[in-house]
């Protein structure tokens, strides 16, 4: 008995094929480019649909063929036909998802695939339950069985060699999708040129439905499913892609944060924090080898006079150019770093005597000895250099730093333009510092401490939207005093704490003050010291000032810069926990001028970011200010924070902020940092209450 074919249901089948064949070739790109239970969802979804294709192209092609007599097919045997599909493209997938295809797994893996679609064919066939039985031509069914290895050798090479997301690779997905689906149609069609039906044949499944529609039935499923995948797939690539461009984005943010975190950004020299980790590294070599090391301390003599006289700009170049002649003096290993300001601070990794870090010192005084040229100014400037040895003049970077620094002090005070070895009598130049320290420990109880509150406005609606309590320090002789100007001496002295202290309760008090005022409740910022933050009840202490001040804990905020909160990072964390459970808003200072690990910040349960307001300064002018700026907002709001621009000065600036997606700012814009009365002056001028914000004469003064 002879069979027919319907030749549009054999065309069907092969763009089945074809389908089904571009359907793996796209899926071998996702699952090499997943992970994890990413990853394997998508072997699993791959290989229910590649399979169901497959199949899919095989029990069409065997609707379309017909004999004199009516067929049908036996349910379970056809399901475990798809299922034996299904486990074969599984198997496939998992093949070509690897990171190599050496020759012997990819001729296993053909032979395994190939007998795999072999198998599903012929149990095909016997769900037709023909009476007597489907005689095979065993050269025929071998050829169908080569015809599948083949077939699958070919597949599970193109499908490794293209899974990439190139452009190029698309067209040739579609010329290889059309190949494979030859090659799979061509072993169906040999399998079925090997079966031979006897004249008096009958199947006893009996007629199910029309096979055409069937047919159609089957096809329009399968090709909804593969549609179904590639646009998954699809939208699942470009998903990827996208994340890819912002993790990549990201990435070149974090360098250049970690590059402007670690030097100067007028001179490109290491700054501070990067030389006391290098000045660490080599104490470590010396103590281990028993070598000596330099820190020598440069300072240029009349630089304020250059550049009070003729300008920051001028200034600026004439430093760039003291960096140039510095790092021409010494020699490639050695680290030349700027503290700020005209003070510069040179390493010597190895010296063999005293003598030799003196000798340097002298051809960094030579070096300064013929004149600069800035602009069309000749400008002469001289160094006063202080040398600390180690381990004569001390065995800590912090020890050797200090020394050096006196040393520099003391060639001032005696004519500038030299050089001097430490010794501990230049220790001497310190007693105003001692004076201060003792004014300073009293200051508290005769209440010549104040703060003075800067106000942070909404950047979409220019309300008022919360205050920075900063302290002053009114001192009887000095006059105000700035923090800058007291606070690292408090640090240095053990003062801190005590200081920090009276700065928590002060603003807690007065803000719970202003609220039963009838004000309406603003949250108020207080910073917190590296100190305090180590203090292992710091969380009692805040409960204690939040209690005896009546003020909820939802107002107050607790700023921690950058850099403090990376100075010991899990215990930090532990302690951002605890405030943040107590109902505290945390947020971190100065971001961007510290060097945060993602993977931390993600960790610490922080509600808001504030930008330095060194990348706020240039930034409607800048490419890489703005650039910096961009992705930090970016990955605060990938992260659920808010994010607050500090330094906003002029309307330019803002604007420019406002379009990247900044949230809040603080800045002379606004206001200055203002005394009590003049703050409740400016937010009882209409910055609150529903009113848009304007700034005030107040707010200039």
């Amino acid at each position: 008995m002879s069979g027919t074919y319907s030749y549009w249901l054999v065309l069907v089948s092969l763009l089945v094929a074809i389908l089904a064949s571009y359907t793996a070739l796209d899926l071998a790109t996702r699952i090499k480019a997943s992970s994890g239970r990413s990853a394997r969802l998508w072997l699993a979804g791959g290989a229910f649909s590649m399979g169901t294709g497959i199949w899919s192209m095989h029990f069409i092609a065997m609707l379309a063929f017909s004999l004199p007599v009516p067929l049908g097919y036996d349910v379970p045997i056809t399901l475990l036909s798809m299922l034996i599909a299904v486990v074969v493209s599984g198997f496939a997938l998992h093949t070509v998802g690897r990171d190599t295809l050496d020759r012997r797994r990819l001729a296993i893996g053909a032979v395994l695939m190939g007998l795999g679609i072999a198998s599903m064919h012929y149990t095909g066939m016997a769900a037709m339950r023909m009476d007597p039985a489907i005689v095979y031509d065993p050269w025929l069914f071998l050829a169908s069985i080569a015809v599948a290895i083949g077939a699958s050798l070919a597949a599970l090479w193109i499908a490794f060699t293209l899974r990439g997301e190139a452009i190029w690779m698309l067209y040739a997905k579609l010329a290889a999708a059309v190949v494979m689906g030859f090659a799979i149609a061509g072993m169906h069609y040999t399998a079925m040129a090997a079966a031979h039906f006897a004249p008096d044949s009958i199947c006893r499944n009996g007629p199910v439905m029309d096979n055409s529609w069937m047919a159609g039935t089957i096809a329009v499923v399968t090709f909804l499913v593969l549609c179904v995948t590639l646009v998954l797939s699809v939208l699942d690539a470009r998903m990827a892609s996208k994340t890819a461009l912002l993790a990549a984005s990201l990435q070149r943010a974090n360098a250049e944060l970690r590059h402007l975190v670690l030097h100067d950004t007028l001179t490109e020299l290491p700054n501070r924090l990067l030389l006391e980790d290098r000045l660490q590294q080599t104490l470590e070599v010396c103590k281990r080898a028993g070598t000596v090391c330099a820190v020598l301390f440069v300072d240029l003599d009349r630089f304020k006079t250059v550049n009070d006289s003729l300008g920051h700009f001028v200034g600026d170049e004439l430093l760039r150019g003291a960096a140039a002649r510095l790092r021409a003096v010494v020699r490639t290993e050695d680290t030349v770093s700027r503290l700020g300001g005209d003070e510069f601070v040179v390493l010597l990794r190895q010296v063999v005597h005293a003598e030799d870090a003196l000798a340097v010192a002298r051809k960094i005084l030579d070096a300064f000895g013929t004149p600069l040229r800035v602009q069309d100014h000749e400008l002469r400037v001289s160094a006063s250099v202080g040398i600390s040895v180690y381990p004569f003049h001390g065995e800590s970077a912090q020890a050797l730093i200090t020394n050096a620094d006196a040393a520099m002090y003391h060639v001032k005070k005696t004519g500038c333009n030299d050089a001097q070895l430490f010794a501990p009598e230049m220790n001497t130049f310190f007693p105003e510092r001692l004076v201060l320290e003792n004014d300073l420990r009293k200051a508290i109880g005769r209440r010549e401490l104040e703060l003075h509150y800067q106000p942070k406005v909404d950047m979409r609606t220019g309300r008022l939207s919360g205050m920075e309590a900063l302290v002053r320090w009114r001192h009887p002789a000095k006059g105000l005093m700035l923090p800058s100007e007291f606070v690292p001496l408090a640090e240095e002295t053990g003062l801190i704490g005590a200081l920090g202290h009276w700065v928590l309760g002060e603003a807690c008090r007065q803000n719970r003050a202003w609220q039963d005022q009838g004000r309406s409740p603003l949250r108020v910022a207080v910073n917190i010291s590296g100190a305090q933050l180590r203090q292992k009840d710091l969380d009692g202490q805040v409960a204690q000032v939040l209690q005896a001040a009546g003020l909820d804990a939802k107002w107050l905020e607790l700023e921690i810069t950058e850099s403090v909160i990376m100075q010991n990072a899990s215990q930090a964390t532990v302690m951002l926990d605890r405030l943040n459970r107590m109902g505290l808003h945390l947020s971190m200072d100065d971001f961007g001028t510290g060097y945060t690990s993602l993977s931390y910040l993600k960790r610490f349960p922080l509600k808001t970011l504030k930008i330095d307001a060194s990348f706020i300064r240039d930034i409607s002018t800048d490419y890489n200010d703005a650039a910096i700026v961009r992705a930090i907002i970016a990955l605060a709001h990938s992260l659920r924070l808010r994010v607050v621009a500090e330094g906003v000065e002029n309307e330019a600036q803002r604007r420019f902020l406002k379009r990247l997606g900044s949230d809040e700012y603080q800045g002379y814009l606004c206001s200055k940092p203002l005394p009590r009365d003049a703050f409740e002056r400016l937010w009882d001028a209409g910055a609150v209450g529903g009113l848009p914000y304007h700034p005030s004469p107040v707010a200039a003064a």
